[in-house]
């Protein structure tokens, strides 16, 4: 990982208003990390960047994101269609075209049921399971975590 990529994955940190990023890869592991508070210019702070040893796992306080997540109620049953990346949800293709599910809709694994915009890449998010749709958990054109369920669904 080069000095570019890592101000693109800083950039796309901004425009999603995502507070931290963490990626491993083999021995090298890098983490990002925004403070979420408005600054004036003298007080501006940059964003931390460190490395951690595979030895000594990081102790790291939960975002804010989860930690909303977390205080969600959980329905009751069905398996989650969760963000494969870190990016900007959409249910359509565009704006003058259907939804591509609904809550209620048949979905076998290779529907696609979103797009998650990434440094400007438009990827497909499919079901990758057979199942009803039972709920929509994120709202179109909002910021996404790696992780965080976008859609519930009940197996067929």
């Amino acid at each position: 990982m080069d000095l570019k990529d890592i101000k693109a994955i800083l950039d796309l940190m901004k425009k999603n208003s995502v507070s931290e990023f963490e990626m491993e890869k083999g021995d090298f592991k890098v983490r990002l990390k925004r403070d979420g508070v408005a600054h004036s210019r003298e007080d501006h702070h940059e964003p931390v960047m460190g490395y951690h040893p595979p030895a000594s796992p990081p102790q790291y306080a939960p975002l804010p994101v989860l930690q909303a997540m977390e205080s969600r109620p959980a329905p009751a049953s069905g398996a989650a269609i969760k963000s494969p990346m870190i990016g900007t949800f959409y249910r359509r293709p565009s704006p003058d075209v259907p939804m591509y599910v609904e809550v209620g809709a048949q979905v076998d694994p290779d529907t696609v049921v979103c797009i998650i915009e990434a440094m400007k890449v438009m990827n497909e998010i499919k079901a990758e399971t057979r199942g009803i749709i039972t709920e929509i958990l994120v709202s179109d054109a909002k910021p996404v975590e790696y992780g965080q369920p976008l859609f519930r669904i009940q197996p067929n």
